[in-house]
């Protein structure tokens, strides 16, 4: 990811700032000299997978390009509690200022990371990829995406222009799969079935992508042995866990999408400390 070129990373920073300054940090101008300088450290309160490093940094450098930053791991490393995750200098009054929104970022993206190393280490060695869904928080969704891969996960749709995607509400509108119009577009089609009988309709269609959702795990078994003759890939959605995550890959599904990478995920504790 190219922090300083890409222009949708710099509009979410920009207008973080601007959310989290307002017109100036009142506090800071008026107990902190101007021109001091400091030297501050971003610390690792807890085991983590470290993502969003180049942006807080960003961050910084969007507030006051003389900030030096000097990263001590690289993100998608795996550090333990009290890690040094970069050095910082400059002067203290912008460094204070931007504080907040470096770690805010820094912090979310490292739990979405961290959550989703979890997961891809509890389907190993089976073949299922885990994903992520859109259920992201509006106007972070590509920073959020690019913390599932740092996490050794995969992107499903970015957005709705990628690709097509059946899912119930739209087959409550058509009814059933006997009404779906035939694609002959060049896009990837995924289709979402609930049952078995839905997923026979789903395979008379030969899509790319067939999605079990919220089905038990007999009828995943099953719907494996149901497609061989056509090999859509199959994808799990639903009620999907660390508890119950390897029990799906073992059936031999090729991705399951988990939404709690993304929608309702923990923060690491991160802090910055002035030395």
């Amino acid at each position: 990811m190219n922090y300083a070129k890409d222009k949708e990373i710099k509009e979410i920073i920009r207008q973080a700032l601007k959310e989290d300054i307002g017109k100036k940090d009142i506090t800071t101008e008026l107990i902190i000299p101007k021109n001091k300088i400091v030297n501050a450290i971003l610390l690792a309160k807890e085991n983590c997978v470290v993502c969003g490093l180049g942006i807080a940094g960003f961050v910084f450098k969007t507030q006051d390009a003389r900030i030096k930053i000097k990263p001590q791991v690289k993100d998608g490393a795996a550090v333990k509690k009290e890690k040094v995750l970069a050095r910082i200098s400059g002067r203290a009054a912008s460094i204070l200022t931007a504080e907040r929104v470096a770690l805010n970022f820094l912090t979310l993206l490292s739990g979405i990371a961290t959550k989703t190393k979890e997961f891809v280490e509890a389907v190993k060695p089976y073949k299922a990829k885990i994903m992520d869904t859109r259920k992201t928080i509006p106007g972070l969704r590509y920073l959020q995406k690019y913390a599932v891969r740092t996490g050794g996960g995969y992107n499903h749709r970015m957005k709705l222009d990628e690709m097509v995607l059946v899912k119930d509400n739209h087959l409550k509108v058509i009814q059933n799969y006997r009404n779906l119009p035939i694609f002959t577009y060049s896009y990837r089609v995924e289709l979402e079935v609930k049952d078995l009988q839905e997923f026979k309709q789903a395979l008379r269609l030969k899509p790319d992508i067939i999605m079990l959702d919220n089905m038990k795990l007999r009828d995943i078994k099953k719907a494996i042995i149901l497609r061989k003759a056509i090999m859509p890939k199959i994808e799990v959605s639903g009620n999907v866990n660390l508890n119950n995550i390897r029990e799906i890959a073992k059936t031999g599904v090729d991705s399951i999408s988990v939404g709690a990478l993304t929608h309702s995920v923990k923060a690491i504790d991160i802090s910055l400390e002035i030395l």
